[in-house]
């Protein structure tokens, strides 16, 4: 394959002063005659123009992890610094698009090189150059208008789910000399021109940003709305907000890939960012041919699912410093359409596969291991990746909100999906008994307002699943007949909410997406005939017309199947319990 036709770093930057390659081991690359370079600087290695970031300096070496494979690479080499930290291109055309770990389109690599790989040094742009888009500037923006960083000056109709608005980087200000009229225009194309203290500053649609940058904005908020899943027993135990960060952990065949999906397809966000931090080759090649397949109705038009995604995929065979990069990729285009006023869900599979990179990279640079021989500042490299989810009141006007959630390996959220569950075909597979959501409280104010009756029903609902645990080993030994009868209901109910609430079929219409009113509805029901069940048999038990369980079972079998059948039927509020007042 002829690589030559391949578009290489632009002329006018060979001329910067070159270091030479002093060492290589691995993905590693010490250079020197480097003084002068930066931290984090971008740096192209030896005659194939290799991608490298400089992690380490020390008088004029410098320490290059490569984010190519390095064979081939000698001693002498030249290394070409950029002067740039390592950024990703921010514009229209992010939607429905398949990058690699240092954003490089996949597709736009394909069709230009027809290979299954990806040629070492190859160098194009992450948005397609030569597509038009449908530019329509601000209402209020005039020339002679004042607009600071972060204010929409305009928009541009990427798809039929997403608006992509286009904001003034956060560091630039000034007063309108220029805007583009209506129409069709690249990404290239100058649509904005600013001057400010007498320079001029032309815009065109596309925004650089450092991925490593945390990109502001005006205040953090609360997060108190919750992130909906469609799942029933996410959403009604074990919640996660919108602007949080939550864990799907759990051996294979356990269900975590439907559980992604089901978030990327029915969850209550806009934008959805997958990142495939180190998976299977195959695994992620399963995602990248089941996506672009999955639908989602919206407003009764079926519209695929790829219109609100973009995935970036960095296999567990392609070198392990991309890992770290296609991190900080995926969540600064996530905070990209957060600054939009969008809802952001960024799947993050999975941050423990970036954090054996960082220890692999670490025993590379002989440094003193920590913890399970991972470095010292692997908590302080995770915490600068989680803190930028959250809900945030955005920068510049008009005034908006937007949220990043996380769904990674560090969190406030632990669904535990259990290899046992997953065998007895009971999914989602999420263990009640070990998983949990430290998002209860500050959600308690959302639905006390909208759904008042719930957190009671959802106290009581984990007590009946906690008494059915203890009671199971008894039943084991003794046997369910000389349980007491209060005790046979809390079992029978148990079952109840174990098959018929908490399990629900993702490849139904029916129940693969249950909505958050329906969810209380079934729980409701359910609850209100413990109580009711309990209620009569311990009013009874000390008169001569005692009621017990299988009295109740017998009289009431209609009400238990309609309670068992619930989740088939559009409203389960409907399940009529006047019945059960004859209890």
């Amino acid at each position: 394959m002829d690589t030559s036709k391949l578009p290489k770093i632009r002329d006018e930057e060979r001329e910067s002063e070159f270091g030479y390659v002093h060492g290589v081991s691995g993905p590693v690359v010490t250079a020197t005659a480097m003084a002068g370079a930066a931290m984090y600087e971008l740096v192209r290695v030896g005659h194939s123009e290799l991608v490298g970031e400089i992690i380490r300096l020390e008088g004029d070496m410098a320490t290059i992890q490569v984010y190519e494979e390095t064979s081939g690479v000698s001693v002498g080499d030249p290394v070409l610094r950029t002067g740039k930290p390592l950024s990703v291109e921010l514009g229209p055309g992010i939607m429905g698009s398949i990058f690699d770990g240092i954003q490089r389109p996949l597709k736009d690599i394909n069709d230009l090189t027809q290979s299954i790989y990806i040629p070492r040094g190859v160098n194009i742009g992450a948005l397609n150059r030569d597509l038009k888009w449908e530019f329509t500037p601000g209402q209020s923006l005039r020339t002679g208008s004042h607009i600071t960083g972060g204010d929409i000056y305009g928009t541009v109709f990427e798809n039929s789910l997403i608006k992509h608005k286009l904001m003034l980087p956060p560091r630039s200000r000034g007063t309108v000399t220029y805007v583009a009229p209506p129409g069709n225009y690249d990404v290239n194309d100058v649509v904005l021109e600013l001057e400010f203290e007498g320079l001029k500053e032309k815009f065109t649609m596309i925004q650089v940003w450092p991925v490593r940058q945390i990109r502001p904005v005006t205040e953090k908020l609360p997060a108190n709305h919750p992130l909906l899943t469609g799942q029933r027993v996410l959403d009604a135990l074990f919640p996660c907000v919108q602007g949080g960060t939550t864990a799907i952990p759990g051996a294979f065949g356990c269900g975590k890939t439907v559980i992604s999906q089901s978030l990327s397809k029915y969850s209550n966000s806009d934008v959805i960012i997958y990142v495939g931090c180190g998976e299977r080759g195959n695994e992620m090649s399963e995602v990248l041919r089941d996506f672009p397949e999955l639908t989602m109705e919206v407003d009764g038009k079926v519209e695929s699912i790829m219109k609100r995604t973009a995935l970036v995929a960095n296999t567990s065979n392609m070198p392990v410093a991309a890992r770290e990069a296609s991190i900080y990729t995926g969540i600064t285009l996530s905070e990209y359409f957060r600054d939009m006023g969008y809802n952001v869900s960024m799947m993050a599979d999975s941050t423990s596969r970036w954090a054996e990179a960082l220890r692999e990279i670490s025993g590379r640079l002989a440094e003193m291991p920590a913890d399970s021989g991972y470095p010292a500042y692997l908590g302080a490299r995770l915490a600068s990746f989680y803190e930028r989810a959250g809900r945030v009141k955005c920068l510049g006007n008009p005034e908006r909100e937007g949220s990043v959630s996380i769904v990674g390996a560090v969190r406030q959220v632990f669904w535990g999906l259990d290899k046992k569950l997953a065998q007895r075909k009971h999914f989602p597979s999420v263990n009640w008994l070990i998983s949990y959501s430290k998002y209860t409280r500050a959600l308690d104010e959302y639905y006390d307002k909208h759904f008042p009756e719930f957190v009671p029903l959802r106290t009581k609902a984990k007590e009946i699943l906690q008494e059915e645990e203890d009671l199971a080993e008894i039943v084991q030994l003794v046997g369910k007949a000389s349980l007491a009868e209060t005790d046979k209901i809390t079992l029978e109910v148990a079952k109840l909410l174990k098959d018929d609430f908490l399990q629900q079929n993702g490849y139904t219409p029916y129940d693969r997406f249950c909505p958050f009113y329906k969810t209380v509805g079934i729980l409701s029901n359910t609850i209100a005939f413990y109580d009711l069940a309990r209620h009569a048999v311990e009013t009874t038990a000390q008169s001569d017309n005692k009621i017990t369980w299988s009295m109740i079972r017998e009289h009431m079998g209609e009400i238990l199947y309609r309670l068992s059948s619930m989740k088939f039927k559009v409203h389960a509020c409907s399940a009529p319990l006047s019945i059960i007042q004859t209890l």
